[in-house]
Protein backbone atom coordinates (compact mmCIF):
# COMPACT_ATOMS: atom_id res chain seq x y z
CA UNK A 1 0.00 0.00 0.00
CA UNK A 2 1.49 3.28 -1.12
CA UNK A 3 0.64 6.62 0.48
CA UNK A 4 0.07 8.13 -2.98
CA UNK A 5 -2.84 5.73 -3.54
CA UNK A 6 -5.00 7.59 -1.02
CA UNK A 7 -6.37 11.13 -0.66
CA UNK A 8 -8.98 12.72 1.61
CA UNK A 9 -12.53 13.17 0.30
CA UNK A 10 -13.98 12.92 -3.19
CA UNK A 11 -15.40 15.30 -5.75
CA UNK A 12 -18.84 13.72 -5.44
CA UNK A 13 -19.16 13.96 -1.65
CA UNK A 14 -22.77 14.51 -0.56
CA UNK A 15 -23.97 18.11 -0.12
CA UNK A 16 -23.94 19.66 3.37
CA UNK A 17 -26.35 18.02 5.78
CA UNK A 18 -26.48 14.70 3.93
CA UNK A 19 -23.24 13.13 5.10
CA UNK A 20 -23.65 10.69 8.00
CA UNK A 21 -20.02 9.61 8.09
CA UNK A 22 -18.34 9.32 11.47
CA UNK A 23 -14.78 9.35 10.12
CA UNK A 24 -12.80 11.01 7.36
CA UNK A 25 -12.85 9.04 4.15
CA UNK A 26 -9.90 8.27 1.94
CA UNK A 27 -10.34 7.97 -1.80
CA UNK A 28 -8.57 4.78 -2.64
CA UNK A 29 -7.27 2.59 -5.40
CA UNK A 30 -8.65 -0.55 -3.85
CA UNK A 31 -10.92 -3.34 -4.85
CA UNK A 32 -13.41 -5.48 -3.00
CA UNK A 33 -14.97 -8.89 -3.56
CA UNK A 34 -18.43 -9.09 -1.98
CA UNK A 35 -19.82 -12.56 -1.36
CA UNK A 36 -23.42 -12.49 -2.62
CA UNK A 37 -24.05 -16.21 -2.18
CA UNK A 38 -22.17 -18.31 0.34
CA UNK A 39 -20.56 -21.61 -0.51
CA UNK A 40 -22.81 -24.56 0.24
CA UNK A 41 -21.39 -26.96 2.81
CA UNK A 42 -21.17 -30.47 1.38
CA UNK A 43 -20.57 -33.87 2.99
CA UNK A 44 -16.94 -34.98 3.28
CA UNK A 45 -15.34 -36.13 0.08
CA UNK A 46 -17.68 -34.11 -2.11
CA UNK A 47 -16.35 -30.87 -3.68
CA UNK A 48 -17.73 -27.75 -2.05
CA UNK A 49 -20.13 -25.81 -4.29
CA UNK A 50 -18.70 -22.38 -4.94
CA UNK A 51 -20.51 -19.23 -3.92
CA UNK A 52 -21.01 -16.11 -6.02
CA UNK A 53 -18.79 -13.07 -5.58
CA UNK A 54 -19.13 -9.61 -7.04
CA UNK A 55 -15.94 -7.68 -7.82
CA UNK A 56 -16.35 -3.94 -7.18
CA UNK A 57 -14.22 -0.82 -7.24
CA UNK A 58 -13.80 1.09 -3.97
CA UNK A 59 -14.61 4.80 -4.27
CA UNK A 60 -13.60 5.76 -0.74
CA UNK A 61 -13.06 4.11 2.63
CA UNK A 62 -12.61 4.70 6.32
CA UNK A 63 -12.10 2.56 9.39
CA UNK A 64 -15.87 2.10 9.66
CA UNK A 65 -17.16 2.09 6.09
CA UNK A 66 -16.63 1.72 2.37
CA UNK A 67 -18.33 3.34 -0.60
CA UNK A 68 -18.11 1.27 -3.76
CA UNK A 69 -19.29 1.11 -7.34
CA UNK A 70 -21.23 -2.08 -8.14
CA UNK A 71 -22.65 -3.57 -11.34
CA UNK A 72 -25.51 -5.03 -9.29
CA UNK A 73 -28.03 -3.56 -6.88
CA UNK A 74 -27.42 -4.64 -3.29
CA UNK A 75 -30.23 -4.85 -0.75
CA UNK A 76 -30.08 -2.36 2.12
CA UNK A 77 -29.64 -4.17 5.42
CA UNK A 78 -27.90 -7.20 3.89
CA UNK A 79 -24.96 -8.60 5.87
CA UNK A 80 -22.23 -9.85 3.54
CA UNK A 81 -18.71 -11.21 3.71
CA UNK A 82 -16.13 -9.18 1.83
CA UNK A 83 -12.45 -9.33 0.92
CA UNK A 84 -10.84 -5.91 0.57
CA UNK A 85 -7.57 -5.54 -1.32
CA UNK A 86 -5.77 -2.33 -0.32
CA UNK A 87 -2.57 -3.33 -2.08
CA UNK A 88 -2.05 -5.70 -4.99
CA UNK A 89 0.92 -7.24 -3.17
CA UNK A 90 -0.78 -7.87 0.18
CA UNK A 91 -3.45 -10.42 1.12
CA UNK A 92 -7.00 -9.06 1.42
CA UNK A 93 -8.73 -8.07 4.64
CA UNK A 94 -11.64 -10.40 5.37
CA UNK A 95 -14.54 -8.33 6.73
CA UNK A 96 -18.26 -8.50 7.43
CA UNK A 97 -20.17 -5.55 5.96
CA UNK A 98 -23.72 -4.25 6.09
CA UNK A 99 -25.28 -2.56 3.08
CA UNK A 100 -26.47 0.80 4.42
CA UNK A 101 -27.67 2.30 1.13
CA UNK A 102 -27.63 1.57 -2.60
CA UNK A 103 -28.57 4.05 -5.32
CA UNK A 104 -28.34 4.17 -9.12
CA UNK A 105 -25.23 5.76 -10.61
CA UNK A 106 -25.43 5.68 -14.40
CA UNK A 107 -25.70 2.03 -15.43
CA UNK A 108 -24.14 0.94 -12.09
CA UNK A 109 -24.89 1.50 -8.39
CA UNK A 110 -23.14 3.44 -5.65
CA UNK A 111 -23.25 1.44 -2.43
CA UNK A 112 -22.48 2.46 1.14
CA UNK A 113 -21.20 -0.29 3.42
CA UNK A 114 -20.71 -0.27 7.19
CA UNK A 115 -17.93 -2.50 8.47
CA UNK A 116 -19.21 -4.73 11.25
CA UNK A 117 -16.91 -5.58 14.15
CA UNK A 118 -16.61 -9.35 14.39
CA UNK A 119 -14.12 -11.73 15.98
CA UNK A 120 -14.20 -13.98 12.89
CA UNK A 121 -12.87 -11.20 10.64
CA UNK A 122 -9.83 -8.96 10.38
CA UNK A 123 -11.64 -5.93 11.77
CA UNK A 124 -8.80 -4.88 14.12
CA UNK A 125 -6.16 -5.27 11.41
CA UNK A 126 -8.36 -3.25 9.03
CA UNK A 127 -8.74 -0.33 11.43
CA UNK A 128 -4.99 -0.35 12.08
CA UNK A 129 -4.17 -0.34 8.36
CA UNK A 130 -6.58 2.54 7.65
CA UNK A 131 -5.19 4.53 10.60
CA UNK A 132 -1.66 4.01 9.30
CA UNK A 133 -2.60 5.32 5.85
CA UNK A 134 -4.41 8.34 7.34
CA UNK A 135 -1.37 9.24 9.45
CA UNK A 136 0.85 9.13 6.36
CA UNK A 137 -1.53 11.15 4.14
Amino acid sequence: MKDTDYTFGTRDDPPDGQDNRLYYRLTARARILVELEACCPEPRGVPVASGRELACIVRDLSASGIRLLSREKLAAGALLSASVYLDSQAPPFTLTVEVVWCRPHGSDYLVGLRIIESEQTEYVEWTEAVAKVMEAS
